[in-house]
């Protein structure tokens, strides 16, 4: 087990397996010595568990957490291609998106929660550059959709 799954273990969290595509593109695609993901919806075990816009049908704080969940299945996009996550040299960029109600400002706090995952899994190497952008509606009706960009260790 590689240290950042044991990690990951420590936090009572799993790897999960990588999601399959909704269209034509890779999970994860590797150039050089970056590796960039497609954006990650909260699927968990195939499925949603929760659809609607943030700010109406979801709530902030359940969009964190879906934030949270997006930021696993990126990482095990990552894996797919770099073969193990200790050759994390430091997450790069993080982009989300938040499907928003019309009045909802609070799209920083949601996307949050990728963030903070990704310090607590990688500490310092998890530190990143950021974009949280709200959005009418994303694929399937998630809440939330997270990409990232990691350079890997040569």
């Amino acid at each position: 087990m590689s240290a950042v799954e044991a990690r990951l273990a420590e936090l009572g969290l799993t790897l999960p397996d990588v999601v399959p595509p909704l269209a034509a593109y890779q999970p994860a695609v590797q150039s050089g010595v970056y590796v960039y993901t497609s954006g990650q919806l909260p699927m968990v075990q195939g499925k949603l568990p929760v659809t609607g816009k943030v700010g109406a049908e979801v709530t902030p704080e359940e969009a964190k957490e879906l934030a949270r969940t997006c930021a696993l299945n990126a990482l095990a996009a990552v894996k797919s291609v770099a073969g193990d996550l200790d050759r994390i040299a430091r997450v790069v960029k993080v982009v989300g998106f938040v499907a928003s109600a019309s009045d909802f400002t609070g799209q920083p706090g949601v996307v949050n929660g990728a963030s903070e995952l990704l310090g607590e899994v990688l500490g310092d190497k998890g530190v990143h550059a950021r974009s949280a952008v709200g959005v009418a509606v994303l694929p399937l009706d998630a809440p939330v959709e997270v990409e990232i960009q990691v350079e890997l260790a040569q």
